[in-house]
């Protein structure tokens, strides 16, 4: 049984432990292969990248995968390639990876939104101007505008690249009406949702907040079954596209800190005010 490791030592082994797995990733490694390569046994090694990176090795091991496949997908036009170059046994092994990591297929990835119609619109709120964005399947985006508002509009064609922008006032004001004046809940609003399986699952988390009440980025971590990923957890609530409706607004520091909010300190404590009001 080895002896228990001092923290530099984990850590040690740890980088160790990610510099093989990248060296080889192309052979997909099995847990008992990189336990060795560090020189410990695969309970001993498993518990421990765990407990370090917030991930089992297997899921680290998906994400290299997954980014890999992204890199070559951006500069091919053929599913197969991404599936032999990353050492995949078969074109449904690379299906399930991106549905399972990034919610959307290989094929979606690869088009980046192309054949969606998105329609958008800049408005006044409470809170100040904001930009929505909707496809047939629900609200897209929204986000609140401080500063240019074309930035704002190429943040989301950033987002949906090969997508059909289409400026549409007319459309969106009706939502932004319900959303800011009716107060109207995502029980009755559609979502279209585009993120890695980490992210969705801690959206779906903020969805479940009440209104007037507010969380922890600890609780969420909990919540989702990954209590130790923290970050992992703050950086979801960072990147979520459906402000206000996806309230990432009543996640707050466990000392009671109102902690960051991506459209500034300020509007999260005046959005917070108004629903505790």
């Amino acid at each position: 049984m080895e002896k228990e490791l001092e923290p530099l030592q984990h850590y040690r082994l740890i980088e160790q432990a990610i510099q093989y797995i990248e060296a080889n990733a192309r052979n997909q490694p099995e847990l008992a292969e990189i336990a060795s390569a560090v020189g410990l046994s695969e309970y001993h090694f498993q518990r421990m990248f765990t407990r370090w990176a917030g991930i089992s090795p297997k899921r680290f091991m998906q994400f290299l995968t997954k980014e890999h496949a992204k890199e070559i997908l951006d500069h091919s036009e053929n599913l197969l390639d991404a599936t032999h170059q990353t050492g995949l046994s078969s074109l449904g092994r690379l299906h399930d990876l991106f549905v399972n990591t990034e919610a959307v297929t290989p094929g979606e990835y690869k088009s980046r939104g192309a054949g969606v119609d998105i329609r958008y619109g800049l408005h006044p709120t409470p809170f100040g101007k904001c930009l929505i964005a909707t496809t047939e399947r629900g609200i897209c985006h929204l986000g609140f505008v401080d500063g240019s508002e074309g930035r704002a509009v190429d943040n989301l064609v950033e987002h949906w690249k090969h997508a059909s922008m289409n400026e549409d006032y007319a459309s969106t004001a009706p939502l932004v009406n319900r959303i800011f004046l009716d107060g109207d809940s995502t029980t009755r609003l559609k979502l279209h949702l585009r993120g890695t399986n980490f992210q969705i699952k801690v959206w779906e988390a903020l969805l479940s907040i009440p209104q007037g009440a507010l969380t922890t980025y600890e609780q969420i971590a909990a919540q989702v079954g990954s209590p130790r990923a923290m970050r992992a957890v703050g950086s979801a609530v960072g990147d979520n596209p459906i402000a206000y409706l996806i309230p990432c607004h009543r996640v707050i520091r466990k000392s009671g800190e109102f902690g960051n909010y991506l459209y500034g300190s300020a509007r999260k404590k005046a959005i917070l005010a108004r629903e505790l009001a």
